[in-house]
């Protein structure tokens, strides 16, 4: 593999990995967050957006399985895991490993990523381990001082103001599933059902998008989530091996064998990065 593809897996797990801490916990159209079926799908739930949690230290693994059944009755199966560590001073590590999504497995060997989010240090840093070059790059929350400050807010009003209105015209339903103790975490469960009315894509009848949702508020993660949708399909999270204990403090620095390279915003070469999001439901 040449050096051009290297980066280019790299980058791409470096803006999927930032992203989830960032958005993972937002509302989309159908009731997901608003990249709703691929952040299940890559299984990045869990993590509680735009905030850092302090006082809540923790290591688990995350695994997410996401099963289509296409028209001539062939499968198409994914599979991602991500092991988190998050300390007591809010600092975050994600190892991510990803099956079955094209170019990140085309040689069909699976393909492990590294980031780091600390907001003590304001970095974040993406670990590439066949070149041991640590890329660093500046940390950004809601509320900074960016072009896009403000637009969470904005956006969850919006969102807010639709469910609303879909409540009201009985196209969104939400439930209460009570309380459930998972690996020892109590997490409190809700059950979302978008109704997608005929010809509002193209579909001749309605269509039914069923997601549940276990999320502990003790530990600000998702502790597990099915998300049922006959366009893309079924896919499962589930955090297990969870340890309530305080991780090395190695884990959220750069090994001292690597090369820092600071600024590092993407690659503009030729070569596929992860695959796109599925459309939207408009």
């Amino acid at each position: 593999m040449n050096s051009q593809i290297k980066m280019c897996l790299a980058v791409g797990g470096a803006l999927v990995l930032s992203a989830m801490a960032v958005q993972a916990q937002r509302r989309g159209p159908d009731g997901g967050p608003p990249f709703g079926a691929p952040m299940e799908l890559m299984g990045f739930e869990g993590m509680h957006g735009g905030k850092t949690v302090t006082g809540a230290p923790f290591s688990a693994t995350a695994t997410s399985e996401t099963t289509q059944t296409l028209q001539d009755g062939s499968l198409i199966h994914r599979t991602s895991q991500v092991t988190t560590y998050r300390d007591s001073q809010g600092r975050l590590r994600h190892e991510a490993t990803f099956t079955g999504f094209g170019p990140l497995s085309a040689s069909g060997t699976p393909r492990t990523m590294v980031t780091i989010s600390d907001p003590v240090a304001g970095v974040h840093i993406m670990l590439d381990a066949e070149r041991k070059v640590a890329h660093k790059s500046a940390f950004h929350t809601h509320g900074g001082n960016g072009a896009n400050a403000g637009s969470a807010p904005a956006f969850e009003t919006r969102m807010q103001a639709r469910e609303q209105k879909e409540e009201a015209d009985g196209l969104l339903k939400k439930e209460s599933l009570g309380t459930q103790t998972m690996n020892g975490v109590v997490a409190e469960g809700t059950r979302i059902t978008h109704i997608i009315p005929a010809g509002q894509i193209g579909n001749d009848k309605p269509l039914q998008v069923v997601s549940e949702r276990w999320y502990s508020p003790d530990l600000q993660i998702v502790m597990k989530s099915t998300r049922t949708d006959p366009r893309f399909g079924t896919t499962t999270y589930t955090v297990t091996s969870i340890q309530r204990t305080e991780p090395a403090a190695t884990l959220f620095t750069v090994p001292a064998d690597y090369t820092v390279q600071a600024g590092e915003r993407g690659h503009r070469g030729r070569e596929p990065m992860p695959p796109p999001p599925p459309p939207s439901d408009n």
